[in-house]
């Protein structure tokens, strides 16, 4: 087996969230717990799970699911030994996440230690290679991280009616994401103008428009790009301006959604 590899990592502005991957790994763990609401998937191997009196075998295909301060270890099952990943959720952000979903004033735990869900795996891994990423916006990762946890949650816990949202709110928030767009919103801070919990907000904008308020920001930023295209300006600037990480981020999410490439979009304009 090649050398094992670790990863660690937690998005600056993202502090309620770490991530670990682990790669061809024959380590073995004393039983231990995390004060934060784990969850966990290998890739490649087959693990013994025990978390508190109950014990699984994890293999690829299905989620561990560990509750805050519970005693749990996971390690190889063969001398292959595994490759895995792990997910750190900081638990006052799960609850504010769950007060989106339904009435609670306490952290709900979950009630299964593990899912057996392929389409859930493999949107958890797809997940967590997001959440490695370099080039993904932070607001893309806070969504990912929102739509993951959430359908965990529902599938775990026992899920109440939605909490309202006004229409009004929905078009001041559709105000907000289509302005400064060099910058980088955190859910929080679009929350707390609108005096309502980040992750209602969000999943009531998607349900009323279709689209997250990332992918909404995502294509206002092109509009104003073609915009600023249409006027004559260098791409460099234009990628700037609209708050895209450089020229290539640009390119690519342009492309995207236009099928044409900036430079190509801009000669249609400017002789």
């Amino acid at each position: 087996m090649k050398d094992t590899v670790e990863r660690f990592y937690q998005e600056p502005g993202v502090p309620f969230a770490r991530v670990r991957y682990t790669r061809g790994s024959n380590s073995v763990f004393k039983p231990h717990m995390h004060t934060s609401f784990s969850v966990g998937a290998v890739d490649t191997g087959k693990v013994h799970y025990t978390v508190g009196t109950e014990t699984a075998t994890l293999e690829p295909g299905s989620l561990a699911l560990i509750n805050p301060e519970i005693l749990h270890s996971c390690n190889p099952l063969t001398k292959e030994g595994r490759s895995y990943y792990m997910l750190y959720l900081d638990v006052d952000w799960c609850l504010r996440l769950q007060q989106s979903l339904w009435q609670t004033a306490e952290f709900c735990t979950v009630s299964l230690i593990l899912i057996r869900d392929q389409d859930l795996y493999v949107r958890y891994c797809r997940s967590m290679q997001q959440l490695l990423s370099t080039s993904i916006h932070r607001e893309q990762k806070e969504q990912v991280l929102v739509d993951l946890a959430s359908e965990i949650f529902i599938s775990a816990c026992h899920p109440q009616a939605d909490r309202p949202m006004s229409t009004e709110n929905i078009e001041l928030l559709k105000t907000l994401l289509k302005s400064d767009l060099g910058k980088d919103y955190t859910l929080d801070s679009l929350a707390d103008q609108l005096a309502t919990n980040p992750y209602t907000l969000l999943r009531k904008f998607k349900n009323e428009t279709g689209l997250t308020p990332h992918a909404y920001r995502m294509n206002c930023r092109i509009e104003h790009a073609k915009h600023l295209l249409q006027q004559g300006w260098n791409i460099v600037d234009t990628a700037i301006e609209c708050g895209f990480f450089d020229q290539s981020h640009l390119h690519r999410q342009f492309k995207a959604m236009t099928t044409v490439t900036p430079q190509e979009y801009k000669v249609n304009f400017v002789q």
